[in-house]
């Protein structure tokens, strides 16, 4: 079995949207105010508006990607001007990880795993 879709509900999926299509580096074509897919590989990012008033704070959800580097993401994700809640550290378990926030209070982690 495999997660085939994650859905981050907004009061502003616009925003939200226009986030992840940057840090993914991904163009849906579209704008769409209540709805979006963003497709990355096998998995689909949802983003969408129930019209329901959301209160953003990153206690709800945390998202982890595995990444290839996560320094260089640290850098990207600094320039971009994107709220940082802990930088690149190693995790006593051998990971690489750093987290940060999308505009919604999301938890999102970066990581990457030791090269063999």
């Amino acid at each position: 079995m495999k997660i085939g879709e994650v859905c981050l509900l907004t009061n502003d999926v616009i925003r939200l949207a226009n986030f992840y299509k940057t840090l993914f580096n991904i163009d849906n074509q579209c704008n769409d105010e209540v709805h979006q897919f963003i497709i990355s590989e096998q998995t689909t990012l949802t983003i969408y508006n129930d019209g329901r008033l959301r209160q953003n704070n990153f206690q709800n959800i945390c998202l982890a990607f595995t990444v290839n580097d996560v320094d260089i993401e640290f850098e990207r994700l600094q320039a971009l001007g994107v709220e940082i809640v802990s930088p690149p550290i190693v995790r006593p378990w051998g990971n690489k990880n750093m987290s940060f926030l999308d505009p919604d209070k999301n938890l999102i982690v970066f990581r990457s795993f030791p090269k063999q």
